[in-house]
């Protein structure tokens, strides 16, 4: 009987000290029916996007695990083109490709949502379900990307979120000049560096 009081009493203090929060509810558990919000800050700004995970759930888990793993520190936006999109996430300052830590995953881009101006998507090679780690961000509405049928050539490109703070950092940098460097096209003449993203909620 004193044992079962006593471990009654333990599990009490651990969930007080669990879930006991300050002044601020700063140490509140996030609402698990909210979409994740994350933070990229670049060297120009900060932009928040939020993800659909509903939408989106294996391209979503797919980024929030580079972003945990803080995969794109250091890493830049090494194509932009002012009235398309901006793309980043898979190459260094010195235009060296990282490699990635997760294998290629499946096309959601047959999920309803559209390439519209600010949403953020993933970049991929020819092959339809060649998305890794490097994605882009709608900077016109880009309805031509979107899915249309399970031809190669039909697939599109999944949106997965939407920049829901600091477009104006995204204006900067797609109007940032650019150049020609190690046989990439369109790569901003001063590179814009993505610090890190975290991952705000």
């Amino acid at each position: 009987m004193r044992s079962t009081a006593l471990l009654m009493i333990l599990v009490t203090t651990a969930f007080l000290i669990l879930f006991s929060c300050g002044s601020d509810d700063s140490c509140e558990p996030p609402d698990p029916t909210e979409n994740p919000i994350v933070v990229i800050e670049t060297t120009l700004g900060d932009i928040t996007v939020e993800l659909y995970p509903l939408n989106s759930p294996i391209t979503v888990g797919n980024f929030l695990n580079y972003v945990h793993e803080s995969f794109y520190n250091g890493l830049i936006f090494h194509r932009v083109i002012k009235n398309f999109m901006i793309q980043g996430g898979g190459l260094d300052e010195s235009m060296l490709k990282k490699t990635p830590t997760h294998g290629p995953i499946p096309n959601e881009a047959n999920n309803g949502l559209s390439n519209l101006l600010g949403t953020i998507a993933m970049a991929r090679t020819a092959d339809p379900h060649s998305a890794t780690c490097q994605f882009f961000i709608n900077v016109n509405d880009n309805k031509p990307l979107d899915y249309r049928d399970e031809t190669p050539g039909g697939w599109g490109y999944c949106v997965f979120g939407k920049v829901i703070g600091g477009m104006d950092v995204v204006d900067a940098i797609r109007s940032v000049e650019t150049t020609q460097r190690n046989g990439y096209t369109d790569v901003p003449v001063e590179p814009i560096i993505i610090s890190r993203i975290y991952r705000k909620h």
